[in-house]
């Protein structure tokens, strides 16, 4: 089924633009949109609206990436909660002023399973655990733990769509005139 996705290319995966767009086309997928921005914090907050299991979800991968690590407690003191929710709201407060601190690169990917297929492309979240041969396994040099540890946002090069819900809402928000 032909679909189409969002990437975004973060702050710190600018520098490595022309690679990480590669991955994805090397994989058959077609750039049909593309822009380079400044987002502001009334966008970013649009972008990570987030649903309430999303949040959770954040939350949820901070908890176990500091069990994983044994720094649990370390991480309970940075946050100063155990909370997975309150987690991942600080996450995305921390996300959104990353995204508004310098440009970011955002494309419209177009193939066939494009959604399923950028989110393996792209790698885990956590860059210290993705697979080598994902953008995040190859290029990432960060982890939520380092992350954690110094009050901010994993930096893990790229944002794609996690499903066709979370697409469709992003390309309309980022690139309205493809509506239709």
């Amino acid at each position: 089924m032909i679909e189409k996705t969002l990437i975004i290319i973060k702050p710190d995966g600018m520098e490595h633009a022309d690679r990480i767009i590669s991955y994805y086309q090397k994989a058959g997928m077609i750039i049909i949109a593309n822009k380079t921005v400044r987002v502001d914090r009334a966008f970013a907050e649009k972008h990570y609206a987030a649903t309430d299991e999303q949040i959770l979800g954040m939350g949820n991968k901070t908890i176990q990436a500091s069990k994983d690590s044994g720094q649990y407690e370390k991480m309970k003191k940075i946050f100063k909660t155990e909370e997975p929710r309150k987690i991942g709201m600080k996450l995305r407060k921390w996300l959104i002023k990353f995204i508004t601190s310098a440009p970011v690169a955002a494309f419209v990917l177009e193939g066939d399973n494009a959604i399923k297929r950028a989110r393996k492309i792209t790698g885990f979240t956590d860059p210290a655990k993705a697979d080598k041969g994902t953008i995040r396994g190859d290029l990432g040099r960060d982890s939520i733990v380092k992350a954690n540890a110094e009050g901010r946002p994993v930096m893990n090069l790229v944002h794609a769509s996690g499903d066709r819900k979370e697409a469709e809402r992003e390309l309309a928000l980022w690139f309205p005139e493809l509506k239709g």
